[in-house]
């Protein structure tokens, strides 16, 4: 029999602008499709991240859950943040939840997104509050802790030839096989010329560059990522990848809330709070449909 045509929906992540912030494709699949085909698809969107919704049948549960599975151009990934946002984002706008929460079932467990309003004080200062039907709203994505280890400095020297050389005051490495990187600065980071070939040849599954952002930018840190070896030479927002960068540097400056800034050409902005008790990462981020349409195969 048949597949029907399945609705897909492309989404700027991490900004409240279209084309800015990092796109992903975000797909409502109403049957199951094998795994050549979920791959292929995203292999033919070739945003860094093309994910999947499945809705899950769960009568005795108010919240609503989807089954949510990300893929890169090349392979199945076990956390994206932008993507996670894009997903929700669909949901809240479309109305196909009627929740301010959502659950998505993935391959690192039960994640959850959560509508909330932002609301400018007389100050003219952000505040955040949770609930009610007004028009803007951020998503807070309720994310793991990703722990990091120290780094064999006998490695140091091919991922500063992988960055042109830049200086490299602190490494480490991921339980999921990233590698940390701090650069002395976020200005450093910003103009950053990498060398995508030789990251290939690094060690780790990729490179999450980071430093200080400049005094008077209104950000905490700044980072930029990149992920060759995955099919993403540079992604433009990496939610996934604040969840190693906001315990280290909630240790370096002593605070758990922050503004980040990812400073690829795209560019975008992540609030994020870190809960040190149950060792979560709160993301919370705006996002734009920038377009939608049919699958036909």
């Amino acid at each position: 029999m048949a597949k029907g045509p399945v609705k897909y929906f492309v989404v700027d992540a991490f900004t409240d602008s279209a084309f800015k912030g990092n796109p992903a494709a975000v797909c409502l699949l109403e049957e199951e499709r094998d795994e050549e085909w979920l791959q292929s698809v995203a292999t033919e969107f070739n945003f860094s991240e093309t994910c999947y919704l499945t809705r899950i049948a769960n009568p005795d549960s108010a919240t609503p859950s989807f089954r949510l599975r990300w893929f890169t151009p090349v392979t199945e990934v076990e956390l994206c943040g932008h993507a996670t946002l894009a997903s929700a984002h669909i949901l809240f706008t479309t109305g196909l939840v009627n929740s301010d929460i959502i659950e998505f079932d993935t391959l690192s467990g039960i994640l959850t997104a959560k509508k909330v309003h932002d609301v400018k004080a007389t100050d003219g200062t952000l505040k955040i509050q949770d609930g009610g039907a007004h028009e803007g709203f951020l998503i807070e994505l309720n994310f793991p802790v990703v722990p990091t280890t120290e780094f064999n400095s006998a490695e140091v020297s091919p991922i500063s030839e992988a960055l042109n050389g830049a200086s490299l005051i602190d490494i480490k490495r991921t339980t999921t096989d990233e590698l940390l990187v701090v650069l002395p600065s976020g200005k450093d980071v910003m103009e950053l010329q990498p060398q995508f070939d030789a990251i290939q040849k690094c060690p780790g599954q990729g490179l999450i560059v980071s430093g200080i952002a400049p005094p008077g930018s209104g950000f905490d840190f700044i980072s930029r990522v990149f992920f060759p070896k995955i099919g993403i030479n540079e992604d433009p927002v990496n939610g996934s990848g604040h969840c190693i960068l906001t315990p280290y540097w909630s240790q370096k400056l002593g605070k758990c809330d922050f503004i980040a800034y990812a400073a690829s050409p795209r560019g975008g902005v992540l609030n994020i709070h870190l809960d040190e008790q149950n060792q979560r990462v709160l993301l919370r981020g705006k996002a734009v449909t920038v377009m939608e349409g049919c699958l036909l195969v």
